[in-house]
């Protein structure tokens, strides 16, 4: 189950803090798959509307049960900032590590170019 929690603005949105397990594709695949958490921030209309964009990216099991954790008022702010009004950090308790939007964490890995063999000898067509 993921930790976290959500706080009511004055203007009626509302930040939705949710701590989830990595990715298991991204930028840093390899070196994350060990089950490492990362800290998501969500700047939307109502919580509803939050979870939902967090789905439609791919992360289809994100559910808000209870508010255990919620958005400091540091990461407020630095949801508030972006345009996208969703960041990410690796190291929740860490504050010394910016934030980075939505689409480093989301990042396919790039495709890997095929190896060109050399024809084995005797499957060699000869020369016209």
């Amino acid at each position: 189950m993921s930790g976290g929690g959500f706080i009511r603005l004055p203007g009626g949105s509302v930040v939705v803090a949710l701590s989830l397990p990595r990715p298991p594709h991204g930028a840093r695949a390899g070196l994350y798959d060990c089950g490492c958490r990362v800290r998501v921030l969500v700047h939307a209309v109502n919580r509803q509307r939050a979870l939902t964009r967090l789905r439609n990216l791919g992360l289809r099991s994100v559910y808000l049960r209870g508010n255990t954790e919620p958005p400091t008022p540091d990461e407020i702010t630095a949801v508030l900032h972006h345009p996208d009004g969703l960041v990410w950090r690796e190291a929740p308790d860490d504050d010394t590590e910016s934030w980075h939007p939505i689409r480093a964490l989301l990042r396919p890995q790039p495709a890997r170019p095929a190896v060109e063999t050399e024809p084995a000898e005797g499957n060699e067509r000869p020369a016209a």
